[in-house]
C-alpha cells in the first residue's frame, strides 16, 4: 500500500500540496469555535454525589444570582492590626466599587464582622450573575475591578488583592496565554536550531516548521468540528498539550522519512524515486507508531474523568493527521525541492560513520546478556522511586507564585480558615417534597459542626419551597490538600449522610468534594485505562511484526520505561523539590506519552532488525547492522521530541513543570536505553524466536509492479 501512495504522491506533488492546502484553509475558516469549560463537575458522571450536589443547586435554586465569584483581602500597608478608620476606609472601598455597577458583578460586600481574630485581615465578598465564574464576563470584570480598586486605596493605610474561583480564572487565563505563546516559540526555535544541526540546510530547518503549522491549523478544525458534532467537552489545557504532541510527533514522522530519503539518495538514486521507495520503507512504521499513539489516546474516552476524556479525542485527531501528512505532504513537498532541500550543504552525500552507534550494536551483539542485565536494572532502580508517588490534587498550588490571587489567598489564610476562601456546600433534600422543619435544620447543622476538621457552619439557607436548604462549611484545611480531601470524602460525609432525618437525603459538594470524587475516578481510570492502552498497543505490534512473541517481551520494557520515569519524577519533585506531590493525572499522561509515543522507538528499532533478518542476516548481524543505522534516526528524533515536551518545564506552572519534565525524560529513557539496549539485546538473546510465527523471507513486489528501487544495489540497511 505505501509503495502506491509513495508514487502517486512523487508524480502529483502540486496536486497533494494543494490538496492540503484547501483543506487547512476550509477547516480553519469554517469549522465552528472549541468551547472550553473549567467546571470539573462538567467533566464527572452523574452518579458521583459532586455532580449530583451541582443539579440539585440548579433545581433548588434556580435563578440565583448572588454567586460567590471572589474575595477581596484587605491589609494594611504595614502589615499592622486596623484601627477604626481602616475598617471604615474598607466599607469606603466596598462601596465605591459597588457604584461602578460592573455588567456581572452583582454585589461587593465588606461585612464588619469579616475581620480575621488578630485584626490584620478584613474580607469583601464579591458576588456575580454568572454560575460559570471562568466565563470572559465575570474575568474582565474582575480585572477592571482590580484597576479602579487602586484608585480608592489612594489616601489610606491599605492594600488589596483578590482571590476565589473568578480572579484565580482570571490569573489562569491570562498565565495559561502566555505559557501557550512561551512554549510555542521556544518548541519552534529547538526544531529549527536542532534540525539545522543535524542537516545543516535552511530549508530542512524550516520547511519542517511551516508543514507542522498547517497540520496544526487542519488538526484544530477537525477537532473543533469532532467537539461541535460529537458534543465533546473541551479542557482548555489541551491546548498546550496539542501543540508539544503536533510539533513532537510530526518531527518524529518526518526525520523517519528524511532519514530513510537520505539513505537513498546517497545510493545514487534520483530524488523522486528515492522519495517514492522511502515512503514504501518507512510508511508502515509511520502508521504504526501513530496508530500506537492514537489507540492510546483514544483509551482516554473510557475515563471518568473529563478532563482526560476530553483530551484524548483532540490528540488522537492531531497524531493521526500528523501520520497522514508524513506519507502525503512531506514526501511531496520534499520530490518538488529535490536535492536542493539540503542546500547547501554537502555532508547528505557522505555517508556517516556512526562510529558509537556501530560500537553500541556490536557490543550488543556480542554481550547481549550483559546489556541486558545493565540496561533492565538502571530501568528496575529508576523504578523504585515511584512507590513513594503521592498524588497532588492542589490545581492552585500549580500556579506562579507571583500571581495576585495566589498571593492573596496566602495572606487570607493567614488570618481565616484555610477553607473560608471555597467553603464545601452541603445539602439537606426532604425527599417527599414536603418543607424542612427548623428544629430538623438546627439539629442537622450542630451535627456537622461537630465534625472534627471544620471550622465554621453557616445557618441554613432554604431554598424557596422549602424542600431544601443549603449549608456553607469552612474547612480548617486548605480546600485542596489531602487531608481536606480525606474528610470531605469520609467523616463529613458519612456525618451528613448519617444526620440526615427519615424522608430526607444529605448530599456533599463544592471544590473539595468535586476533587475528591476526581481522586476516586482518576484511581479507577488506572485500572481500565492502562490494561485497555497497554492491550491496544500490543496487538498494533503484533500486527506489524506478524509475532505474537515480541509484542510481550517490547511491552514488557516499556512498562519498565513507564515505572522507571515516574520514579525519576517523583525522586526529583518530591525528594529533591519537596514538592507534596506530583501532578495526580501524571501517572496516565506519563503511561500515555511514554509507553505510546516511546513505542515509535522500539517499532523504528525493531521494524529495522526485521528487514535486516529478512534480507538474510543472522539475528546478531542483524542487530549489529539495525542499531547501527537506527541509532542516528532515533537520536535525532527522541532529542527532539524530548526536548518539545523539555519546554513547558520554562512554564510558570508547576505541574506543566512536571509533565515536562516526566514526559521528556520518558522518551530519552525509551529511546536510549529501552530502544537502543534493552530491546535489541533481549532480541538477540532470543533470536529467530522473537519472530514467531510471521518471520519470512523478504516478499518479491507484487506481480505486474516494477520495482522502486532498481538496480542500486542493498540500500536499506
Amino acid at each position: 500500500m505505501f509503495t502506491r501512495i509513495g508514487r502517486f504522491v512523487v508524480r502529483r506533488p502540486w496536486l497533494v500540496v494543494v490538496a492540503w492546502l484547501i483543506a487547512a484553509v476550509a477547516l480553519t475558516a469554517l469549522s465552528p469555535k472549541l468551547e472550553s469549560t473549567t467546571d470539573q463537575t462538567e467533566f464527572l458522571p452523574s452518579h458521583y454525589e459532586s455532580v449530583q450536589v451541582s443539579d440539585l443547586e440548579k433545581r433548588a435554586f434556580p435563578g440565583q444570582e448572588d454567586q460567590p465569584a471572589a474575595i477581596a483581602v484587605f491589609q494594611r500597608a504595614d502589615g499592622g492590626a486596623f484601627t477604626d478608620a481602616d475598617k471604615a476606609d474598607i466599607q469606603k472601598v466596598a462601596t465605591g466599587l459597588q457604584a461602578k455597577h460592573y455588567a456581572h458583578l452583582t454585589k461587593i460586600q465588606a461585612d464588619p464582622a469579616a475581620v480575621s481574630p488578630d485584626g490584620k485581615i478584613g474580607l469583601a465578598q464579591i458576588y456575580a450573575d454568572n454560575k460559570d465564574l471562568s466565563d470572559t464576563t465575570v474575568t474582565e470584570n474582575v480585572k477592571q475591578l482590580r484597576v479602579d480598586v487602586k484608585e480608592l486605596l489612594s489616601g489610606t493605610s491599605l492594600k488589596i488583592g483578590t482571590t476565589g474561583p473568578a480572579a484565580s480564572a482570571l490569573d489562569a487565563q491570562e498565565s495559561g496565554d502566555n505559557t501557550d505563546a512561551m512554549i510555542m516559540m521556544a518548541t519552534l526555535l529547538l526544531i529549527v536550531v536542532l534540525l539545522g544541526i543535524i542537516f545543516r540546510s535552511p530549508l530542512i530547518a524550516l520547511m519542517p516548521v511551516v508543514l507542522i503549522t498547517l497540520v496544526y491549523l487542519t488538526a484544530n478544525g477537525l477537532i473543533a468540528t469532532a467537539a461541535k458534532v460529537f458534543g465533546l467537552d473541551a479542557d482548555p489545557s489541551s491546548s498546550t498539550m496539542l501543540i508539544v504532541v503536533l510539533f513532537g510527533v510530526g518531527t518524529d514522522y518526518l526525520l523517519f522519512l528524511l532519514f530513510r530519503y537520505r539513505e537513498f539518495l546517497r545510493a545514487g538514486m534520483e530524488p523522486r524515486p528515492a522519495m517514492a521507495e522511502a515512503v514504501a520503507r518507512v510508511g508502515e512504521t509511520i502508521a504504526s507508531a501513530a496508530g500506537a499513539v492514537v489507540v492510546a489516546f483514544l483509551a482516554l474516552t473510557l475515563s471518568t474523568m473529563g478532563m482526560l476524556r476530553s483530551m484524548g479525542p483532540s490528540l488522537a485527531i492531531s497524531v493521526a493527521v500528523s501520520a497522514i501528512a508524513g506519507v502525503t505532504l512531506v514526501p511531496a513537498v520534499f520530490a518538488l525541492l529535490g536535492r536542493g532541500a539540503f542546500w547547501p550543504s554537502k555532508a547528505w552525500k557522505r555517508e556517516p560513520k556512526n562510529a558509537l552507534a556501530q560500537r553500541i550494536g556490536a557490543m550488543t551483539a556480542r554481550r547481549p546478556g550483559l546489556v541486558a542485565i545493565v540496561s533492565g536494572g538502571l530501568l528496575v532502580a529508576l523504578a523504585l522511586g515511584a512507590l513513594g508517588f503521592k498524588a497532588d490534587f492542589d490545581m492552585g498550588g500549580s500556579q506562579p507564585k507571583n500571581l495576585e490571587s495566589v498571593q492573596a489567598m496566602d495572606d487570607l489564610q493567614k488570618g481565616f480558615s484555610a477553607g473560608k476562601a471555597q467553603p464545601t456546600q452541603v445539602f439537606l433534600e426532604n425527599t417527599g417534597g414536603g418543607k424542612l422543619a427548623q428544629d430538623q435544620l438546627a439539629a442537622f447543622r450542630d451535627k456537622i459542626a461537630g465534625v472534627a476538621g471544620v471550622a465554621q457552619v453557616s445557618p441554613a439557607q432554604p431554598s424557596a419551597d422549602g424542600t431544601v436548604a443549603q449549608y456553607s462549611v469552612s474547612l480548617a484545611y486548605n480546600p485542596m490538600e489531602d487531608k481536606a480531601l480525606d474528610l470531605v470524602d469520609g467523616a463529613l460525609r458519612d456525618q451528613a449522610h448519617a444526620a440526615a432525618p427519615d424522608g430526607t437525603r444529605a448530599l456533599v459538594g463544592g471544590t473539595t468534594a468535586v476533587l475528591a470524587d476526581i481522586r476516586t475516578a482518576v484511581e479507577r481510570d488506572y485500572s481500565v485505562v492502562f490494561p485497555v492502552a497497554g492491550l491496544a498497543i500490543m496487538i498494533i505490534l503484533g500486527l506489524l511484526l506478524r509475532s505474537v512473541v515480541a509484542p510481550w517481551f517490547l511491552m514488557i520494557s516499556v512498562g519498565l520505561g513507564f515505572a522507571g520515569t515516574l520514579g525519576a519524577t517523583v525522586w526529583l519533585f518530591q525528594g529533591v523539590k519537596g514538592a507534596n506531590g506530583v501532578l495526580f493525572s501524571l501517572p496516565v499522561l506519563v503511561y500515555l506519552f511514554v509507553v505510546a509515543i516511546g513505542t515509535d522507538y522500539n517499532i523504528l528499532m525493531v521494524a529495522r532488525l526485521r528487514e535486516e533478518i529478512r534480507d538474510g542476516n543472522d539475528p546478531r548481524e542483524a542487530i549489529k547492522h539495525a542499531v547501527a543505522r537506527s541509532a542516528p534516526t532515533m537520536g535525532a528524533a527522541a532529542v527532539i521530541l524530548a526536548g518539545t515536551f523539555g519546554v513547558l518545564m520554562l512554564a510558570d506552572n508547576s505541574m506543566l513543570q512536571q509533565m515536562g519534565f516526566a514526559v521528556a525524560f520518558g522518551i530519552l529513557l525509551t529511546a536510549f536505553v529501552m530502544a537502543l539496549f534493552l530491546v535489541p539485546a533481549t532480541t538477540t538473546l532470543l533470536g529467530r524466536r522473537a519472530w514467531w510465527p510471521g518471520l519470512k523471507e523478504q516478499a518479491p513486489n507484487p506481480a505486474g509492479e516494477e520495482p522502486v528501487l532498481v538496480g542500486s544495489g542493498r540500500t536499506s540497511g
